[in-house]
């Protein structure tokens, strides 16, 4: 373990208490949760970044949009702007964060907005004049201020938040005992092949009650572009440049068989600026550029359109898919409130 991570054990453990007395503070109604007349489903995790959630929005969004119309409320992380944004079509990256903007960009039929306030981002949506009957509230599991009426804890299979420790010591926001506000659990990012006795271990190391699932990144046989799409495996066999501005972008690489010397790696929502540009172009020469959907918003407008592709992923169940869908569906259709 990192030396200056054991250094700071004494601050993790003052962390811990601190989060621990504000999560027992809403609890028992000393800080106040403002509940809405709407089924609010919360996705997030107990740990920071690289769990997958924009994925399971994803799933959710397709789930939901044949019966309902959905509206994403996210912080809007490193976005340019504050307080409430509404995605329109002067929409981009900067104005709205990387990961609304793909929301945005893939399904124009939700209502995708922005607010660092959660209570008042949800209060403007009510207003609108073609409001939401469904919202879902993207890396909210800490947000206590919105008291949601559903929420869905995410966790990765190669970083259990069983496994781990509170910041800065480990990567935990708040305390393990955070799960207990869960409505289910996901385990994400499983290999394809994870066995029901390997599920059972997990379920066993997460010591939880409520309903566990696990599912897996799928990839996209194609990369695609504004103008049109290219066989991964075609691109596998050229020379390229693979770009990656994400939390965890092993898989990504390793799905793509790339080597290092074909990668190039920077920091989750990445801002990129003009020497990133020029450093990626001198590089790929004039060969292909291929990099993550949440990083392709953030490119696209800088790099030439006929080398840049993206590659896109969805959320995929292991298994008890449908009970997945139906505990949702459920939900959102006998859900008049969330209080």
């Amino acid at each position: 373990m990192n030396i200056l991570r054991k250094l700071l054990f004494p601050v993790a453990l003052l962390y811990w208490l601190v989060t621990f007395i504000r999560n027992f503070l809403y609890d028992v109604g000393f800080f106040k949760s403002e509940t809405f007349d709407i089924p609010i489903i919360a996705v997030g995790n107990l740990s920071v970044g690289g769990t997958g959630k924009s994925p399971q929005i994803e799933y959710l969004i397709r789930l939901l949009s044949d019966n309902y119309q959905v509206a994403t409320l996210s912080r809007g992380y490193k976005r340019s702007t504050t307080g409430f944004v509404l995605a329109d079509f002067n929409a981009n990256a900067k104005t709205l964060g990387d990961e609304p903007y793909q929301f945005y960009s893939k399904y124009p039929k939700t209502i995708v907005a922005v607010d660092e306030n959660r209570v008042e981002g949800i209060e403007i949506l009510l207003d609108l004049h073609h409001k939401p009957n469904v919202i879902l509230l993207d890396d909210a599991f800490q947000h206590r201020k919105v008291k949601a009426g559903f929420y869905i804890l995410l966790t990765a299979y190669d970083d259990l938040f069983s496994d781990d420790f509170i910041l800065p010591f480990g990567n935990l926001r708040e305390p393990i005992s955070g799960k207990n506000r869960a409505d289910m659990i996901i385990v994400t990012k499983c290999p394809d092949n994870i066995d029901e006795l390997a599920q059972q271990k997990i379920k066993e190391k997460l010591k939880v009650s409520q309903a566990v699932y696990f599912t897996t990144i799928a990839y996209d046989a194609f990369v695609y572009n504004e103008s049109g799409k290219l066989s991964v495996n075609e691109i596998k066999s050229e020379e390229k440049v693979v770009v990656a501005g994400i939390a965890k972008p092993k898989p990504f690489f390793e799905f793509l068989e790339v080597n290092s010397n074909e990668t190039m790696l920077f920091s989750d929502h990445h801002n990129f600026e003009e020497k990133d540009i020029a450093a990626i172009l001198d590089k790929a020469k004039n060969n292909k550029i291929i990099t993550t959907e949440k990083d392709y918003v953030r490119l696209k407008d800088l790099l030439p359109n006929q080398q840049l592709y993206y590659l896109p992923i969805q959320s995929q169940f292991v298994n008890s898919e449908n009970d997945f869908d139906k505990k949702i569906l459920n939900y959102v259709e006998q859900s008049s409130g969330n209080s």
